[in-house]
């Protein structure tokens, strides 16, 4: 997995210094101005890591998370 910055021009997302091939998936997490989520280091690898367990299959069904945060609110 690669993080890279980049910006939105006429209307397609443009990335600075990665190369991607044609074709390639990606992820893109946006920040909006007025609701902008900063992450220390750790979150920022933790959320990595998520993205990666999901895109890998490791997953549980909607009905077991919603019980798992049923029992922590």
């Amino acid at each position: 997995m690669q993080i890279a910055t980049g910006k939105v021009i006429s209307g397609k997302v443009v990335v600075d210094g990665l190369p991607l091939s044609e074709g390639e998936v990606v992820t893109v997490l946006s920040y909006e101005s007025e609701d902008m989520v900063l992450l220390s280091q750790e979150e920022e690898a933790s959320l990595l890591e998520a993205i990666a367990e999901a895109d890998r299959g490791e997953t549980i069904p909607a009905s077991e998370l919603l019980a798992r945060l049923g029992r922590t609110y």
